[in-house]
């Protein structure tokens, strides 16, 4: 039996900028996002999240996933804190440990920036994201109820958290 080939994780850089835009459209819905889908000209990397804030995943030497760190809030009260801002996988690179290695690699970059705690918002239907977040450590620590309205639907915007030390 052929082991599956494990994902590779590495610091995005402004070369993978019309990779990870075409990515982000590719993946668009809103069964996990709540803006609206990106224009095709659109910038990924931006003044306030640019290649820093990201790592990004590798299969074959194809970037198929990326992960966005950031910070929740600008204050200082709170900077002891990183969000996961963004995740997407490639349709065809799903159910091949991906999202689980770039999850696993924020909560790493994270505690290596010296972050106490780790946070991020996922849509309450999005039960695939909720299982993987709850697998590597993520417990939900509030729920506001029909918080947006996608297509006319109401969804919960769920905050899942986890400690780093």
């Amino acid at each position: 039996m052929t082991a599956m080939p494990v994902p590779h994780i590495r610091q995005a850089t402004p070369d993978d900028e019309e990779a990870l835009r075409r990515l982000d459209r590719e993946t668009w819905s809103h069964q996990h996002a709540v803006t609206p889908r990106p224009e095709p000209d659109e910038p990924f990397f931006r003044e306030h999240c640019g290649p820093g804030d990201h790592l990004v995943a590798e299969l074959d030497g194809r970037l198929v996933g990326y992960v966005r760190l950031g910070f929740p809030t600008g204050l200082a009260a709170n900077a002891h804190v990183r969000q996961i801002r963004g995740l997407a996988v490639a349709d065809g690179a799903r159910g091949r440990g991906v999202g689980r290695a770039l999850v696993q690699a924020a909560v790493d970059r994270a505690r290596d920036l010296g972050a106490r705690r780790i946070t991020l918002r996922v849509l309450g239907h999005n039960t695939a994201a909720r299982a993987l977040y709850a697998s590597e450590g993520f417990a939900v620590e509030g729920i506001q109820p029909e918080e947006f309205c996608l297509d006319g639907v109401y969804a919960d915007d769920v905050l899942m958290g986890r400690p780093l030390v």
